[in-house]
């Protein structure tokens, strides 16, 4: 039996719990992480070689954060809801069910290994589906989510099943029909995941790559905009899809900015630690170092002015903080995500022109703003063709699970997180409930002349407007639905 059909036999088992029970299995994975947050660290950092500062913050709170999201608020969002049903339709009920989908195929990044697995499964377990899980090769994380699963579903460990391999695998899992594709990673990947996908008219959520953009302005505060551009384009040494890429900052405080961003930049630092000492551990992948190498010498081959990471070497995973400057359209770096330590910066004279700079991408996945005027932020931020903006912070709309997340352009399709998250693994199920009566609807056979006459004058009355027409809406919808009943009993004479 393939994975597939194996996990659509365990999900009637998960279909079946109430959603209270169904909370309750979120529950096991908060009080399983709270007591075992030291050895999951090792585990990431086994696979990943993040620093344990890295893997803690964005791993085990990130995902506590929306283990507590689930608990407090999934109730709420994926109970039967109630809704308004128009006055033509009196007498009847409307309703919305959140039922599941079925089985998810969950395709992970490396990049994140803990926390894109345990957020999607659990955002699947919640709203009684199956997974069928299939981690990077890269950082698989073998043997360990299988404990953690264990620890945590109990009797419904089979609801998720994990398949170890590479591309090829995610293609043999998709022809084997799951309800729904999640899929993290790259554009490229996305691209040809979304193809299949098509041929068998699956859905999917696509959250693919970024090339974020900060926009500095004058009046921002500067040593915390430092600050801010330091972690949100080194935290996990750069390999995260909201990391800043490109930094706009106002030709008025541009010098300033830039020799303090390369100053702190160089008190970075950077090892595999265990006890938190660490700001960035190094490289996970051996192709983004090489990808980032190329980067590099196609920018400094073309131009660009390199302020900070000159010991770097070209081939040691442990890639300090690279900054440049002089960066134009004609170099790879521009255009491309990076997906590593290395940020570029550039100034700008007017307002206009840095919305102009931060949308002349193929990318729109967030962004962020420094500008102490909130208003003014505000109205930039709606200019901005990106899913997430966070203003004077960084990479903080992936932070609140209140939010949804996901982008623009290449950067992706759909939204997971936050209430609309949940509901992007919904069977959403409209539901209307009439009374067991024996009055025939006006809109059901026969039709005659007077009946038409009748649903004119009614529909004149409802949307015309004013007291009057609305008691003549009243008054022909009585006499309509009278003549209806009695033509449906009767029939049409012939």
């Amino acid at each position: 039996m393939n994975p597939i059909a194996k996990a659509r036999i365990e999900q009637k088992k998960l279909k079946s719990l109430s959603l209270d029970q169904r909370i309750s299995l979120i529950d096991n994975f908060r009080k399983y992480i709270l007591e075992n947050d030291d050895l999951i660290v090792k585990n990431i950092q086994a696979d990943t070689k993040k620093s344990s500062g890295d893997a803690y913050i964005s791993e085990i709170f990130g995902v506590l954060e929306h283990l507590d999201f689930l608990l407090g608020k999934a109730k709420k969002h994926l109970k039967d809801k109630k809704v308004h049903t128009p006055i033509a339709m009196m007498g009847k009920k409307s309703k919305i069910y959140m039922d599941p989908l079925g089985v998810i195929l969950i395709i992970s990044p490396w990049n994140y290994p803990f926390y894109q697995a345990i957020v999607p499964i659990t955002t699947a377990i919640i709203t009684g589906n199956a997974v069928v899980y299939k981690p990077s090769e890269l950082t698989p994380m073998t043997g360990f989510l299988e404990e953690v699963l264990e620890k945590t579903l109990g009797e419904f460990r089979d609801c998720v099943q994990i398949i170890y391999g590479d591309g090829q695998i995610g293609k043999e899992l998709i022809d084997q029909r799951p309800d729904k594709i999640f899929f993290t990673g790259s554009v490229r990947t996305g691209k040809i995941i979304m193809k299949q996908a098509s041929d068998y008219l699956i859905p999917v959520e696509l959250e693919l790559g970024g090339k974020d953009p900060m926009l500095v302005f004058e009046n921002c505060v500067i040593e915390r905009a430092v600050r801010g551009a330091l972690w949100g384009s080194m935290t996990n040494c750069g390999q995260s899809c909201t990391s800043v890429e490109r930094i706009f900052v106002h030709e008025n405080i541009y010098s300033e900015f830039k020799e303090k961003l390369v100053i702190e930049s160089k008190k970075i630092v950077q090892k595999v630690d265990s006890d938190g000492s660490s700001d960035i551990g190094i490289m996970t992948s051996p192709a983004q170092i090489q990808i980032i190498k190329e980067q590099l010498e196609d920018a400094l081959s073309k131009g660009a002015v390199q302020l900070s990471g000159h010991d770097w070497d070209k081939t040691n995973p442990a890639i300090p903080p690279i900054i440049l400057d002089k960066v134009d359209s004609s170099m790879i770096i521009y255009n491309e995500e990076t997906f590593g330590p290395l940020v570029w910066i550039k100034c700008f004279s007017t307002k206009e022109e840095a919305i102009e700079l931060a949308n002349n991408s193929k990318y729109g996945l967030t962004a962020s703003i420094w500008n102490t005027n909130i208003a003014e932020a505000q109205e930039i931020a709606h200019q901005l063709e990106v899913g997430g903006v966070s203003i004077n912070n960084v990479m903080l709309t992936e932070g609140n699970h209140e939010l949804p997340f996901g982008g623009t352009k290449d950067s992706g399709i759909g939204r997971y997180k936050g209430e609309i998250g949940l509901y992007s693994f919904c069977n959403i199920k409209s539901i209307i409930i009439d009374g067991g009566h024996k009055k025939i609807d006006p809109n059901w056979y026969p039709y005659t002349n007077e009946k038409y006459k009748l649903f004119k004058s009614m529909t004149h009355g409802l949307f015309g407007g004013g007291i009057g027409n609305f008691i003549k809406f009243g008054l022909n919808g009585l006499k309509l639905e009278s003549l209806s009943t009695k033509l449906g009993m009767k029939g049409r004479h012939k």
